[in-house]
């Protein structure tokens, strides 16, 4: 019996053996950046208040717009559809497409030959009435001189004759002047300044008057936009155009960039009872055609300027049970906590009316393991990854190694070919994802 015992206690003393050697050989070990322990930053080897890698940035003082956003459509200043008001055969266009024409310019001609004839058929009975009326006249003349001799009744005829032919001759004159207007109906012009469109009809053919057109031009430079706002900011804008012209400007939807700025121009007589809103339309000189019409455009329109308030980035501001809040970085570089209100915020910028001052450092970026009286490491790239832990290299028994599980220091890079593939979530052998540090480039 003392025998068994004697071998059930060296198998267990051997089986515990083991188990502490497999373990060590796969017990994680933290890798951490040297830039951010306390010994790698000269704090020694004991312990102390966590180390954090944050952004942030400072509070400013500074005059802030008060603007309201909105969605636009670009549309022209003019749009002119170029129609044949007389009907013959297009002997000329005198446009290219897309061309900037001004006023006045010749865009097409049609055939005159018809109205030509016309305009001087015209003109051909108005010699005729003017010859009548003349020699009219100076009979009544001759009868005038010689009193007593001709009757009353025979003057009467000779003027009233006389005011007969004043009479055609004035109709004749305007049969001329309509034969001249429609003669000028075959050579068309411009009547706006803009771009022309897309030519529709081609020459050879024979056109109308009301047929669909031969050209749309529209005026771009200037142009305008149209959008709506909520009726509830409505008195803002009336306010703001008692001070003065109202000033908006036209944002791409891609990267927020400012395109043209313009000025409110007309307000809607009345507000949409089915949305609530109300329409407004802005002009823009677009001198450059960075606007075209039929785009849609983000509009800022500025009623109003804060001036000189306290402003952090949106981001700084964070969320708690006890209302909004900031971490500033003290001067001892450590994290506190400083509740603020806000005012007007937008996507980049927060007002603060109350809780900072102007000059305090806050934190942007890398909330997630602040804790209070933490040490803050500021960056100026973005922070790193938080800590992870990667297990041991794998060795392998293939006569060229000749090590197992072999210990790595922290921080030195794993080889390729013994490092295991992972990816977001981690892989079979539990490893954590790897990260490289923006700071150090490194692969850790």
């Amino acid at each position: 019996m003392a025998n068994i015992l004697k071998k059930l206690l060296a198998v267990a003393v051997f089986g515990g053996l083991v188990a502490v050697v497999a373990y060590a050989m796969v017990k994680p070990e933290p890798v951490q950046e040297a830039r951010d322990s306390p010994r790698g930053r000269g704090g020694g080897s004991g312990g102390g208040a966590p180390v954090v890698p944050v952004l942030a940035n400072r509070a400013a003082r500074q005059d802030v717009p008060v603007r309201i956003e909105a969605v636009g459509t670009v549309r022209p200043a003019q749009t002119v559809t170029i129609r044949p008001q007389v009907d013959g055969r297009i002997l000329r266009v005198a446009f290219r497409e897309g061309q900037d024409v001004a006023a006045g310019d010749l865009l097409a001609e049609i055939d005159p030959a018809t109205y030509q004839a016309a305009l001087d058929q015209a003109v051909a009975r108005r010699e005729v009435t003017a010859t009548q009326l003349a020699n009219a006249r100076r009979d009544y003349d001759r009868m005038a001189r010689i009193p007593n001799v001709m009757a009353q009744k025979t003057m009467d005829t000779q003027q009233a004759q006389v005011d007969q032919l004043e009479a055609q001759l004035k109709a004749d004159d305007a049969t001329v002047a309509s034969a001249r207007t429609i003669l000028g109906y075959t050579r068309i012009t411009s009547p706006i300044s803009g771009r022309t469109g897309f030519r529709l009809v081609d020459e050879g053919n024979l056109v109308r008057s009301g047929d669909a057109g031969l050209v749309t031009i529209s005026e771009i430079d200037p142009i305008t936009v149209h959008f709506t706002i909520p009726q509830q900011r409505l008195g803002e804008v009336q306010r703001a155009l008692t001070r003065g012209p109202v000033r908006v400007e036209a944002i791409v939807a891609e990267g927020g960039a400012r395109v043209e700025g313009g000025k409110l121009d007309v307000i809607d007589n009345q507000i949409d009872a089915t949305t609530g809103t109300i329409r407004m339309k802005a002009i823009f000189p677009n001198a450059e055609r960075r606007l075209w019409p039929g785009q849609f455009i983000n509009v800022n329109v500025e009623v109003d300027t804060l001036r000189q308030v306290v402003t952090v980035p949106t981001a700084a501001v964070q969320r708690g049970p006890a209302g909004t809040f900031v971490w500033a970085v003290g001067a001892d570089s450590s994290a506190r906590i400083v509740p603020v209100e806000t005012g007007l915020q937008t996507e980049l910028l927060a007002v603060v009316t109350k809780g900072l001052e102007g000059e305090e450092q806050v934190v942007t970026t890398g909330f997630a393991r602040i804790s209070e009286g933490a040490r803050l490491v500021v960056r100026d790239a973005p922070a790193s990854a938080p800590v992870s832990y990667a297990p041991p290299a794998r060795g392998r028994r293939d006569g060229k190694s000749g090590e197992k599980g072999k210990r790595r220091p922290a921080g030195e890079e794993t080889p390729a070919a013994a490092s295991p593939k992972s990816d977001k979530t981690g892989d079979a052998t539990g490893a954590l994802p790897r990260y490289t540090s923006p700071a150090s480039g490194k692969t850790q």
